[in-house]
């Protein structure tokens, strides 16, 4: 149930977005060893973003799984920001992500939870 929500102003570089759709699934399964059969992407375009008072490119990313590694959320943070610096052109320093690893049991999928 691995999931990467990317809230952002700038526009994929030179790409449609839904190439950017699949880079990112592709990325986030092979980050998290998951299969990508799982995992969900969402590209959230948001006209107004300010940043350290700049209104300059920027994103703010969820990224959601069960049995999130925590001890290697530096490394996803590494990846995640070179990903969004490659396919949107936002540097690193105008991008925060927000991991999360919600219970098994309040995480719902076809009908049923994971709990």
């Amino acid at each position: 149930m691995p999931t990467l929500i990317v809230k952002t102003n700038a526009e994929p570089t030179g790409r449609p977005r839904e190439d950017l759709l699949r880079a990112a699934s592709r990325a986030v399964a092979e980050l998290l060893g998951k299969p990508e059969r799982y995992v969900m992407v969402l590209v959230e375009p948001v006209p107004a973003m300010c940043f350290g008072g700049d209104t300059a490119p920027c994103a703010y990313l969820e990224l959601k799984s069960l049995g999130l590694p925590e001890p290697r959320t530096v490394e996803l943070s590494a990846a995640l920001c070179t990903f969004v610096e490659q396919h949107l052109g936002v540097p690193k320093s105008r991008v925060y992500i927000e991991f999360a690893s919600p219970p098994r049991h309040l995480f719902g999928f076809d009908g049923r939870t994971f709990g």
